[in-house]
């Protein structure tokens, strides 16, 4: 590694960040008849005219364009994309009798599905808390800390820790099995600790510090495999693991299931999860000024698993997801894992100086320049074989939005501007 190929990948990030993806989004995503924005796109960037505006991709873009805002992109287009947002999150998704956001309204805003959902609640205090830090709105803390204090007094755990997840509209927990009320997950704890790690650099209260701390605690305690310090996808309600099982309510696993039940549901593990994980950590542990060798043993084992497994040599990016010891079960290439295994080799290269994670870095910076961009378009493919063909083509739907590919570009410009400039912050 030299400063000359380090400049260049950030170049490259920079012009894919600047002059494809977030133009892809700046020129096409406002919804100026009914609010909030258009998410569903085809292969070509065409609105194919799904008529949802779901949380998830409601509250993700408006994390994105305020984070990118934040990040200097966007000459304050991005800002007035998130306001945008923010004014159809509040107006149309808040439940004024019960609190908190509902799961899914029509394009006019209608509501669809009036579940409270967990991981939904948590992009809810994430983007809404990201959005008063970008552009000093107190609208945004104020929702935030609304959706915080609900989840502490209807989906708290008190008995075992941690958070049920699926509640009807009233916060009644929903029943078993596939409608998720007797269950716990990886991803939404992981998501609540990036979401409490914005409220509290938002906020500084100590109650919200007190949670991250908890959450934190939890995850590498309970979720994290005890030898391997990777990812365990469920849980039953007193963290004894659970094989994994799809959601009524969350994306379609097509092309894992067998009778809503994942191959490998007792052991298997995401190695994009891990790598997020573990950035995710590093993330909070600096706003909580904690010095990062507090969890040292479980980063290195979270990055060193995604690194030593994770990695394709010969065809180039990551795996989605193998065992905890380490067979890979899918050898396919998903947008997601790219993005956040590209953020998490920076960081575990800047913490623990392996020259295996800028390999690492490298391998999957290609393979997603080479294959993973639509560049025609500016958007990412959402799923390649291992070789980097497109098995699905569309741009964005509810669950392949911008939140991972523009997040992904700005931090991995800014850990690279770092090992640049040494003296520049990561974080």
């Amino acid at each position: 590694m030299t400063d000359q190929v380090v400049k260049q990948c950030r170049d490259e990030l920079h012009t894919h960040l600047t002059t494809e993806l977030l133009p892809f989004w700046i020129t096409r995503t406002a919804d100026h008849e009914n609010g909030g924005f258009v998410t569903h796109f085809d292969e070509y960037g065409n609105d194919s005219g799904e008529d949802e505006k779901s949380l998830i991709a409601q509250t993700r873009s408006i994390y994105t364009y305020s984070s990118a805002h934040r990040a200097g992109y966007g000459d304050g287009k991005l800002a007035d994309l998130a306001r945008h947002g923010v004014d159809y999150l509040l107006t149309r998704m808040w439940d004024a009798e019960f609190g908190g956001f509902y799961w899914m309204t029509n394009r006019k805003g209608d509501v669809l599905n009036d579940q409270k959902i967990v991981y939904g609640q948590s992009f809810a205090i994430y983007c809404l808390s990201e959005y008063t830090l970008a552009t000093g709105d107190p609208r945004g803390v104020e929702y935030a800390e609304k959706v915080f204090d609900l989840l502490q007094k209807y989906a708290s755990d008190t008995a075992y820790g941690g958070y049920f997840e699926v509640f009807k509209h009233d916060w009644t927990l929903t029943g078993p099995g596939a409608a998720g009320g007797n269950r716990k997950t990886l991803d939404a704890h992981m998501h609540l600790m990036e979401a409490f790690t914005s409220l509290y650099e938002c906020t500084r209260q100590a109650i919200h510090r007190r949670k991250l701390l908890e959450v934190i605690s939890l995850l590498v305690a309970k979720v994290m495999h005890p030898a391997y310090g990777t990812g365990i996808p469920q849980f039953w309600a007193d963290w004894r693991v659970a094989p994994q099982i799809k959601f009524d309510v969350i994306w379609g696993w097509d092309r894992f299931t067998e009778d809503g039940v994942k191959r490998k549901a007792d052991d298997n593990t995401s190695y994009g999860h891990n790598a997020e994980f573990a950035w995710l950590l590093l993330h909070a542990l600096a706003v909580l000024e904690i010095p990062h060798e507090t969890y040292i043993n479980q980063l290195q084992k979270s990055f060193s698993h995604t690194a030593n497994y994770g990695v394709d040599w010969e065809y180039g990016g990551v795996f989605v997801e193998g065992s905890h010891s380490g067979d890979v079960y899918d050898r396919e290439k998903e947008f997601w894992q790219q993005a956040e295994v590209l953020i998490g080799f920076l960081d575990a290269y800047r913490i623990f100086g392996d020259a295996k994670y800028w390999k690492a870095y490298e391998n999957v910076h290609r393979f997603v320049m080479d294959k993973m961009v639509n560049h025609e378009v500016g958007e990412w493919w959402p799923l390649m074989t291992r070789q980097g063909i497109p098995i699905w083509t569309h741009m964005s739907h509810s669950w392949k939005i911008n939140y991972h590919t523009v997040r992904s570009m700005v931090q991995s410009i800014r850990r690279l501007d770092a090992l640049l400039t040494p003296s520049s912050p990561a974080d």
